[in-house]
């Protein structure tokens, strides 16, 4: 978590800085973690030293390693940096490969992503056949969409979007003081604050008039954000918290997959999602990279039943006990327009194929007049270049906002690694001046948009679970697209490349773009 303590400045006047702390629980398994690591890789040396004709046996496990990874379905840009580590280091890298390449989800996980899949089963060929009826590249896209990602199409369903963090905070503690049966929320991220905690207020009061809280929060991203021991405290409160993939201190995969949702889900009939995170500096209450623009979206109707149970999927997997989803099934329609899809994103083995890429793949290959698409982050593999490219060599007005004012200064180098090829074949590039984007968003040809918790990055599109909504002739499309305009209004276009890079950044670069897709 952030503490505050007093220095004194340069010529001797009291400052107040802020610095992280990262409670013992953390420390403890991290360490356990290493040492549980460095124990298996010390007694493979030793048995290396000491047992004849081992290093045979090392070298056909390294053989057999390489082969798998070949051999693997995985994208070719993740398979580099694993055959790296365990030609270059045989005994460390086949060892790391064993521990921490594939994601294994305990049987019981399965078993109740299976059950809540099976009571999630809903009939909405309706809106499938009218979506053919109107445009049959749509209706591929949102076909293509229900196939991999296991949710559904609705219409009946009203939306509002939110330009600025700040806009949607006001709204949410609203919709939150009207809860009368359920509260679900989900967050990356939450920091104790003026956000956190004028929700956390309105939580307490309703937990105390009997209606169900539950808070969920990925436990690595609050690492240095919350008190080690949070879960409790709320449980005390009467909030049913639980933390994402609790740190325990394993040498497995499990740490690498994040909950990277955002999910607000309100007696199952209003949801919240996009990229705020709940804390100070998502609604500009707090300055840290400059502006901070994010953006939200409400939905009100049908649609919200689909982040009720992604919401209930991840619970399932971090509780012992199932949870009864069909009291929480209780979405009603309301007017709206168009057709929408909310997603889910994640790892395998819940999710055999990249949902996430798919969707933004997708829109590039269909769009005809313009694309545009802002992120917070820009390292992606070739593929997703190639499919970035060949929109621009179409001719379709490719546009891609980034940050001006970094949260990290080494992936904004690689980001910015990435701007000559694409500019290259026509893709427009921008930062944006006041500061950081953190907004996740996609739109197209006035009619398809895409806003969610998704980057273009590897952590995003491979590794955490993510979420988001697929839209369709909603009005929140042209209210995306005309904010990403104003945006670009704000923000530097890059003509040329002219950015200062010494032999030594660029090696640093080289390194760790092949390292990228394990990051």
């Amino acid at each position: 978590m952030k503490k505050k303590i007093k220095v004194y400045g340069p010529f001797g006047q009291q400052e107040e800085k802020v610095i992280m702390h990262i409670p013992f629980r953390y420390i403890l398994a991290m360490f356990i973690t290493a040492a549980e690591t460095a124990a298996v890789l010390a007694i493979m040396y030793f048995l290396a030293l000491y047992i004849p004709h081992f290093w045979i046996a090392i070298g056909l496990t390294v053989l057999g390693c390489i082969l798998a990874i070949i051999n693997a379905d995985d994208n070719p840009d993740y398979k580099l940096p694993w055959l790296v580590m365990v030609m270059a280091f045989p005994i460390v890298g086949f060892m790391i490969y064993f521990m921490y390449y594939s994601r294994k989800l305990p049987k019981k996980y399965v078993r109740r992503l299976g059950d809540i899949k099976d009571m999630n089963k809903r009939d909405d060929s309706s809106e499938i056949d009218a979506l053919k009826a109107e445009d049959i590249c749509a209706y591929r896209q949102a076909v293509h969409l229900k196939n991999i990602s296991g949710n559904y199409l609705y219409r009946n369903t009203r939306t509002k979007y939110y330009p600025l963090g700040e806009d949607m905070f006001a709204d949410m503690l609203t919709d939150l003081k009207a809860a009368e049966h359920f509260i679900f929320m989900e967050y990356f991220i939450i920091e104790e604050g003026l956000f956190w905690n004028s929700i956390l207020d309105v939580l307490k009061e309703k937990a105390a008039q009997g209606v169900e809280v539950k808070v969920m929060y990925d436990d690595i991203g609050c690492m240095t954000t919350l008190p080690g021991n949070y879960a409790r405290q709320l449980q005390k409160l009467g909030i049913d918290c639980v933390p994402f993939a609790r740190l325990r201190g394993q040498a497995n995969n499990e740490f690498n997959n994040r909950s990277h949702r955002k999910i607000t889900s309100i007696d199952g009939r209003i949801a919240y999602t996009g990229g705020v995170n709940i804390a100070d500096e998502y609604i500009n209450k707090i300055e840290r990279f400059g502006h901070w623009k994010d953006t939200g979206l409400r939905m009100e109707g049908e649609a919200a039943r689909e982040l009720t149970m992604l919401f209930l999927g991840d619970y399932a997997m971090n509780r012992r006990k199932m949870p009864d989803i069909s009291k929480f099934d209780i979405a009603v329609p309301a007017e709206g327009e168009g057709y929408m899809i909310p997603f889910g994103s994640g790892p395998r083995p819940m999710y055999e194929r990249k949902v996430g890429q798919a969707v933004i793949e997708n829109m590039l290959n269909n769009a005809k007049d313009y694309i545009y698409m802002t992120t917070p982050y820009l390292i992606i593999d070739n593929e997703l270049t190639q499919t970035i490219e060949n929109a621009a060599l179409r001719g379709v007005d490719v546009r891609i906002i980034t940050p001006h004012i970094p949260d990290k200064k080494l992936v904004f180098g690689m980001t910015r690694s990435s701007y000559k090829r694409l500019m290259d074949s026509g893709v427009r590039i921008y930062e944006y001046e006041p500061g950081f984007i953190h907004a996740k968003m996609y739109v197209s040809d006035d009619t398809t948009a895409m806003i969610g918790t998704i980057n273009l990055d590897y952590r995003s599109l491979v590794h955490h679970f993510e979420n988001g909504v697929w839209l369709y002739k909603d009005s929140a499309v042209m209210d995306i697209k005309r904010d990403i305009l104003k945006t670009c209004d704000r923000s530097i276009e890059f003509k040329d490349i002219d950015i200062k890079d010494t032999m030594t950044r660029r090696f640093v670069r080289a390194v760790v773009k092949i390292f990228a897709p394990m990051l």
